[in-house]
């Protein structure tokens, strides 16, 4: 999936070695925010006038400074001049003022705001290197400095770009159909309401989220949800006057805007306007995470604004160490600019956030939206995954897979029965009694008749008027409470009942008049990936997956041995879903599966929640850590995997940058030349960012 922030994004700072006031968010797992005014790395220019602007002054940086060198050589060969001594001096003068002309600006700003930041030590070595006669040096610093910041911010630029495609995938126009005349007219994508309906031809980008109302054709969903194989989209036949919501549709029927129309035209019915489409809102969240900091790097905030103080008094002191030491100024001034450099802690103002932007780019591609830096720590630190069951594991499609018969009653007859009262239901199991109908072949005796004064009776069924007689279709509970309406039932009927329950179905009674005809068992059928997925989590190094369902206990467990759970609860309200999501959260980091609306209270006292096919529910986007866009449960190991690896990351660029730190200032105190301070420094940022990058290429390959 490629995700989108806005295509312009100047009012929000991103994170880099610079200095200035930015306005950040900070995302806890209750989902609130916190505003902080105080980052002392964030940029007021943004990304474009940096890897514009700011790449050529560092090139321009770069050729100065290697004239000058290059030039300086030249009395070797051809003699002392006035001439070139001049020529040199001005090409160092060069590369000082453009490599530290935008270090300069960053450090004017946050003056002005009263702080001390990393662009202020890296001037201030600058000219404390001139001043003492080094200015090749000094030059060297601003140079790597600046070419660092374009590296650095040419690579956060590479990791937006691949989540900023998206933005550009939805038309400015869409074909409105008139829906007097029929006459199509194309219109801007703004002027496309709720209601209307939408002319797709083949080949073409979908402007709107709808459901298609006419035409055949495959749908390239990968941008919103990493599906790589087209998906057959089919009419939704409808004949009320009302339309149904959007969310009890079946995905076949549902499309997203910015996705890719097949070979065959489609008419689209708009049921999201252009602002408040999946796309969009996807859009919104990304801009949103980019400015989420994880623990870590508030951690590394917390650490710069305390240490960069601690550098200055240091500094400071070392000024003076000619008053003890027997050295000149000269020598004190330059060892406190090297230590200026060498405590610099710009690798470390880096090392989290261009881990996470690159993680979180590269988990959109596969149609996983991870909500910022602390979602994807946590979800690197899962140790225990608690899944829902129905529409999780499971494909959330009863259907009819045992059928025992009560003696002179047919399987057509039976079907075709309970199929007649149920075929107005939305119910989940009644839709699958009327599929198992209309696949038989004589189903059709009853279907005729008409179906009056239908009842439904909650957790225990529906009785209706079938041709006038009354026809009950539930569990035992509904008949015990009503034997005077069918009489009881037999000891044959309820040991069949007995053994389908235990066999971990659901089962419907069906009896018409004083008649019982049989008992029809369900099973809510297994997602062909479930158990691939539950081996490839154990494989990951999740040591406990287990299900948690409103089922009872024997369909449970019926699904837990075929997927080899280590734990499966049934029988659970949601609030005891949460009591097992906190019990576990006591021993583990745990992860809730769910679809973000039934499983909300459980998700909510879950490590990290993660809802599956959110594309199609607003609730999942807006709720969840971490949104599995599509429908597809193989995408959950990629992304524990893909967070795995960016912790790996993340604690590399620590180390690292931190580890040059320790290194360096002990160095400098104790007589590391400037040059050498200068190139290691900025040397340890480049590899911070390119270590980050390696994310991009994250591959997860399936045990």
């Amino acid at each position: 999936m490629q995700i989108s922030a806005p295509s312009s994004d100047t009012g929000r700072p991103s994170p880099s070695c610079a200095g200035d006031e930015g306005h950040s968010v900070d995302h806890d797992h209750s989902h609130q925010h916190d505003h902080n005014h105080s980052h002392d790395h964030d940029h007021d220019h943004d990304h474009a006038e940096l890897s514009g602007w700011g790449l050529w002054f560092a090139v321009i940086a770069l050729a100065s400074l290697l004239f000058a060198w290059s030039i300086s050589w030249l009395p070797a060969f051809i003699g002392e001049s006035t001439g070139n001594a001049i020529i040199v001096q001005s090409l160092y003068g060069s590369a000082f003022l453009f490599g530290g002309f935008f270090a300069a600006i960053d450090m004017a700003k946050s003056l002005m705001r009263g702080r001390l930041t990393i662009d202020t030590l890296m001037i201030a070595a600058g000219i404390g290197a001139a001043f003492i006669g080094h200015l090749p040096e000094g030059a060297l610093l601003l140079v790597l400095f600046s070419i660092g910041h374009a590296a650095e911010h040419y690579a956060m630029g590479r990791a937006e770009r691949s989540i900023n495609a998206l933005g550009s995938m939805r038309p400015d126009t869409a074909s409105r159909i008139d829906p007097a005349t029929k006459e199509v007219t194309v219109v801007p994508i703004a002027e496309i309401h709720v209601g209307d309906t939408v002319l797709v031809r083949p080949d073409n980008r979908l402007p709107v989220d709808g459901i298609v109302v006419d035409g055949n054709s495959s749908v390239d969903q990968s941008p919103i949800t990493g599906e790589s194989i087209p998906v057959d989209k089919s009419p939704l036949s409808y004949g009320g006057d009302v339309w149904p919501p959007p969310m009890t549709v079946a995905m076949d029927h549902v499309v997203f805007a910015g996705t890719i129309n097949g070979g065959g035209s489609m008419t689209i019915r708009a049921t999201r306007r252009n602002d408040d489409s999946t796309l969009a809102k996807v859009v919104r969240m990304i801009a949103e995470a980019k400015t989420q900091r994880s623990p870590t790097q508030r951690l590394a905030d917390s650490f710069e604004r305390v240490f960069v103080p601690i550098v200055l008094a240091l500094v400071a002191i070392l000024l003076f160490a000619f008053v003890v030491v027997d050295e000149p100024f000269s020598r004190s001034l330059y060892r406190a600019m090297a230590v200026l450099v060498a405590a610099s802690p710009c690798a470390l103002a880096i090392a989290t956030p261009a881990a996470v932007l690159s993680a979180v780019a590269r988990a959109g591609r596969d149609g996983v939206l991870i909500k910022g830096g602390g979602p994807l720590e946590q979800l690197g630190q899962v140790t225990a995954v608690a899944f829902d069951k129905t529409g999780t594991l499971t494909t959330g499609r009863p259907e009819v897979v045992d059928v025992v018969l009560m003696p002179n009653i047919t399987r057509a007859e039976l079907l075709a029965t309970a199929a007649a009262v149920q075929r107005l239901s939305d119910h989940p199991l009644a839709r699958a009694i009327v599929r198992a109908s209309d696949s038989e072949s004589h189903a059709a005796a009853a279907i005729d008749e008409a179906v009056t004064e239908v009842n439904r009776v909650n957790g225990r069924g529906v009785s209706a008027r079938l041709g006038g007689e009354l026809v009950s279709i539930g569990n035992l509970k509904l008949f015990s409470e009503s034997e005077a309406n069918h009489g009881p039932v037999s000891q044959e009927l309820r040991h069949a009942e007995n053994e389908l329950v235990h066999q971990g179905r659901t089962i419907a009674i069906v009896a018409r008049e004083n008649r019982f005809l049989g008992v029809i068992g369900m099973v809510d059928t297994l997602r062909p990936a479930a158990k691939t997925v539950v081996e490839n989590l154990h494989a990951i190094g999740i040591r406990r997956v287990v299900m948690l369902s409103g089922d009872h206990q024997n369909a449970a467990m019926a699904i837990a041995n075929l997927l080899t759970l280590d734990d499966a609860r049934g029988d659970l309200m949601p609030a005891d879903k949460v009591a097992i999501v906190s019990e576990l959260s006591k021993t583990n980091v745990i992860a809730m599966v769910g679809d973000g609306a039934n499983d909300a209270p459980a998700m909510a006292a879950a490590s990290v929640s993660i809802a599956m096919g959110a594309a199609g529910s607003d609730v999942a986007l807006e709720t969840a850590d971490i949104a599995l866009m599509g429908d597809d449960l193989t995408k959950l190991p990629l992304a524990i995997s893909l967070g795995q690896a960016g912790n790996r990351v993340i604690r590399q660029n620590l180390v690292i940058s931190l580890g040059m730190i320790v290194f360096l200032v002990p160095a400098a105190i104790f007589g590391l030349r400037l040059g050498p301070a200068v190139v290691l420094h900025e040397g340890s940022t480049i590899v911070v960012v390119l270590n980050a990058l390696r994310l991009l290429r994250f591959r997860y390959t399936p045990s």
